[in-house]
């Protein structure tokens, strides 16, 4: 997460004014179908949105990509830990410290605005209007100011200049009293906001058919402006609530609480934090309203969204898919140990395996707690658990992580693996833990699921519909619970799951068999990227995918995920496929050298 992030947000007002006439591009930065907007994760980052977001890439070759990457500054990591498919023709960095933008924003003076001060005292309450407007549901006067003081091709004068007038902070005293903080913390506090805003708003982006930002944070308020500045359209993917989670995180809350649009003015806290929580919420009100479509990973999250102000009819679920086909020899792995589970060995040792980073939303101390349980006042010995994941993010907490498991005299029972290829390993294990206090729907259960490996884990975001909601496919065939769900924080209920896995060896292999179909059925990387390519082409005005040609893809990204050794077969493959797409014909249809 970006540090000091926001959930500002928003996109273009149809019923407001665009450019009349669109600007030159930067040859460095072509035009493209989509513009993927990230916020300190993809290319540069691993984990599970970055994982989504290289599968909608090579899942949509026949679209041109570029990536806006959102990060605090020069110094942050800049290494491609995937490698660009040939579809994405850019990369671009942005940065968020005012460092990055000093003749942007911090050499401003009041007298770059070119304004009296009675003007200057008219604009200062128009920012203030602006903001109470938010509120009230009406995003017109900040689309307004927007045009005229920071869309770099429509801007008459640098708004950002406003904050160092005297006319701004005699403004602030009177439209925010309730801040009661010394002028000096007052300017600090608008200045960090300011310059958060203009490194955003200010800046001139690639022109893109869609902007897909994956997140309500900055890279959504920055996908609404590049929408608004090319008069194109704005996409909004919701992995997780990112609203709830900055407020939670900021707070030091339990990050399974839920927040609403009203909390700001109802908790009882220190105002920097009432300030940080107002920021937040209501630039996430901005956003939600103003996308042209929601995407969220499962059904629940619309309702919780809802209470954040998201409207609920541009909403659609997309949920995170799988290749099945990856997955055959691990799958078969698996089945092998079933007969050996199957054979009733009272002795025989539970593998288990939790796959996360070491830290403190992931509950790693917590499942120490249930290992504690069931090996120290149980007597269950009969089990192991794998740590597979970095380390080095928070290393006071691993420490703790670490005395904790020496304490207790469980170093035979808590193995630290670090970071390794998990595929490569998910066929020795017998259970899937994962005690987090905040998932959106995790790639590594799904991961588990597609080898038929069964979870224990807890009920946080759309964990119930991953694995516990009964799910039945057209046509009347109902896939039963592939795992068992606990309450966030509960050690002791952890261990009574645990158990009751482990005693109920037929209803083990059972959830086994439910995790792959469950798959099979819900949850096909191909249809994923189908849908997402769909949305794109409806956005940007593109003729849809024939029948034919999407099969044509599907087979062409499985050959991808089943041969990697073979790439100069699948290039082939591409680009044939490209001259058929240019040509508009149907599949299999030859078109001369090369069909």
């Amino acid at each position: 997460m970006i540090r000091h992030t926001s959930t500002l947000a928003a996109t273009k007002d149809l019923t407001m004014s665009t450019p009349e006439t669109l600007p030159e591009l930067d040859p460095q930065y072509p035009e493209v179908d989509v513009a993927i907007v990230m916020e300190s994760t993809y290319p540069y980052l691993k984990g599970g949105v970055s994982a989504v977001v290289h599968d909608i890439l090579l899942g949509n070759p026949d679209l041109t990509f570029g990536i806006i990457h959102l990060t605090w500054d020069s110094k942050a990591p800049h290494e491609d830990l995937y490698g660009m498919p040939d579809n994405v023709a850019w990369v671009k960095p942005v940065y968020l410290s005012m460092e990055e933008h000093q003749a942007d924003f911090r050499d401003l003076r009041p007298s770059d605005l070119g304004m009296s001060a009675r003007q200057r005292t008219v604009l200062s309450h128009r920012v203030f209007d602006a903001m109470d407007a938010i509120v009230a549901g009406d995003m017109d006067p900040f689309w307004a100011l927007y045009d005229e003081g920071m869309n770099p091709h429509t801007r008459t004068y640098p708004l950002w200049a406003l904050l160092g007038s005297g006319e701004f902070m005699a403004a602030l005293r009177r439209r925010m009293p309730a801040l009661d903080l010394p002028l000096t913390d007052l300017f600090w506090q608008m200045r960090e906001f300011f310059s958060l805003a203009a490194a955003v708003l200010g800046a001139d982006l690639p022109r893109a058919s869609v902007y897909h930002a994956h997140t309500t944070g900055y890279a959504s308020l920055m996908s609404a402006a590049g929408a608004r500045m090319h008069g194109t359209d704005f996409l909004l993917t919701e992995h997780n609530l990112y609203v709830r989670d900055t407020v939670n995180t900021r707070l030091d809350r339990n990050m399974a609480l839920p927040v609403t649009a009203t909390d700001y003015r109802t908790f009882d806290v220190p105002l920097a934090d009432r300030a940080w929580m107002a920021w937040w919420i209501e630039m996430g009100r901005l956003c939600y309203p103003s996308a042209h479509t929601i995407t969220y990973l499962y059904p629940k999250a619309i309702t919780e969204a809802a209470d954040l102000g998201a409207p609920v009819e541009r909403s659609v679920v997309i949920p995170n898919g799988m290749t099945m086909s990856e997955f055959n020899d691990v799958a078969g792995q698996r089945d092998r140990a079933m007969e050996d589970i199957l054979a009733g060995d009272p002795d025989r040792t539970w593998r288990l395996v939790y796959i996360a980073r070491v830290v403190p939303i992931k509950g790693l101390l917590d499942l120490i707690d249930t290992i504690d349980i069931l090996v120290n006042e149980r007597g269950v010995t009969n089990l192991v658990v794998d740590v597979l994941g970095p380390t080095e993010h928070l290393p006071d907490y691993y420490q703790q992580c670490v005395d904790k498991i020496a304490a207790k005299g469980l170093g035979d029972y808590l193995v630290f693996r670090g970071t390794v290829n998990v595929r490569a390993m998910l066929g020795d294990f017998d259970l899937l833990v994962l005690p987090s206090y905040n998932e959106g729907q995790p790639i590594v259960v799904l991961e588990a699921m597609t080898a038929g490996i069964p979870t224990v884990g807890t009920e946080v975001g759309g964990m119930a519909q991953l694995i516990g909601d009964p799910l039945t496919r057209p046509g009347g065939q109902t896939w039963d619970a592939c795992g068992l769900l606990t309450v966030p924080g509960d050690a002791v209920m952890m261990a009574d799951r645990l158990q009751d896995v482990f005693a109920d060896r037929a209803g083990y292999v059972a959830m086994a068999h439910n995790a792959r179909g469950r798959v099979r059925d819900f949850f096909q990387l191909h249809d994923v990227t189908g849908a997402y390519n769909q949305l794109y082409r409806e956005l940007a005005h593109l003729p849809q995918r024939t029948a034919a040609q999407s099969s044509a893809l599907a087979d062409v990204v499985t050959e991808l995920a089943m041969s990697p050794a073979q790439q100069h077969d699948l290039e082939d493959q591409l680009e044939r496929l490209a001259r058929w797409l240019e040509a508009g014909a149907p599949m299999g249809v030859s078109h001369g050298e090369g069909s």
